[in-house]
């Protein structure tokens, strides 16, 4: 066997442990999770995660998590807790405890402090009957068969585990909150363009009276010529009741061209136009625009209500704005 194959080889292991210990998981789950959704969907306060060492990194992750999913959410660190951190945890929150072994002495010391306060107690843990584990009123095991490491001693699998459990309440609490695709675009603005995908594709698309359109009995000259008018590459097509039918893009022209199709100012519309091309309603995210114009690589996309009537016409440039842009990083 050559190098790369022990390195693929060994790599490939490591996943096939990883995803076996997830996959392990799903037997473990009882009560107690489906108790600890319901308790955080009751409590007015938050969930205050904590733990040391790499169990704190996924404990960062999962409150970072939950926080844009509509949980309140925080990350306490044990040692800071007991120096004044204390301060922020109040006998409304939930507090879940991190610690694949359950023997984790900073956080086992804090633990009776918090119980003292009044939180609902869990503990995500490997080690059910644990120290950790005792403190708790909810035990989620998230325990694994055997880490990734050879030597069975670096946090891999476990920690893999616990990040996947954590991902696991926050999209049941998704679920039971009703929380929204709108609502994550709220925590989720990202500057000038965060602002414009989560407006609504009717606040920022040029209306119908303002978008390049011809007539299905109309011909090419006539398109080409409001095409050229409108500089944006396209040309929407409607019939006599304004319901679009199809649209005719400078790749169309470009087809045809390459066909050899000749008199092709006089042919009418219908010949080179795209039917039924993709579109979105007014009420539809920018979010999901942008999505549609990446995945079918469309750089201009219509706007039509519910009987198909022609409401506007939205242009990638107008999303990203001016300039250079790219589909899936590649420019275009």
């Amino acid at each position: 066997m050559n190098r790369k194959t022990m390195i693929i080889s060994t790599a490939i292991d490591v996943l096939k442990i990883e995803a076996q210990s997830i996959l392990g998981l799903a037997a473990k789950l009882d009560e107690a999770f489906e108790t600890l959704v319901h308790d955080i969907c009751a409590s007015p306060g938050r969930v205050i995660i904590s733990g040391i060492g790499k169990s704190g990194l996924i404990g960062r992750k999962i409150a970072a998590t939950l926080s844009s999913t509509g949980t309140n959410a925080m990350f306490l660190h044990p040692v800071e807790a007991v120096h004044g951190d204390l301060g922020m945890v109040s006998p409304h929150d939930v507090f879940i405890a991190i610690s694949n072994s359950g023997e984790t002495s900073e956080l086992n010391q804090l633990l009776p402090v918090i119980r003292d306060i009044g939180c609902r107690l869990a503990g995500f843990t490997g080690n059910p009957s644990s120290t950790m584990a005792g403190f708790c009123d909810l035990v989620i095991d998230t325990g694994v068969e055997k880490e990734a490491c050879p030597f069975n001693m670096t946090p891999t699998s476990s920690t893999t585990a616990q990040l996947a459990m954590g991902d696991a309440l926050a999209i049941v609490l998704i679920d039971k909150k009703k929380f929204k695709k709108s609502d994550f675009m709220k925590s989720h603005p990202g500057g000038a363009l965060g602002q414009r995908l989560s407006c609504q594709v009717g606040e920022i698309m040029f209306k119908a009276a303002q978008a390049p359109c011809t007539f299905l009995d109309e011909t090419m000259a006539t398109a080409l010529e409001t095409m050229d008018r409108f500089s944006l590459g396209a040309v929407l097509v409607l019939n006599r009741k304004h319901q679009m039918v199809g649209i005719i893009t400078d790749g169309d022209i470009r087809h045809a061209l390459a066909c050899g199709m000749t008199d092709f100012a006089a042919m009418p519309v219908a010949e080179i136009m795209t039917r039924n091309p993709h579109s979105l309603g007014v009420d539809a995210y920018v979010y999901d625009a942008l999505n549609l114009m990446e995945k079918y690589e469309i750089t201009v996309l219509p706007i039509v209500d519910t009987s198909g009537r022609l409401e506007g016409l939205l242009h990638l440039h107008d999303i990203l704005g001016k300039g250079s842009f790219t589909f899936n990083g590649g420019s275009q």
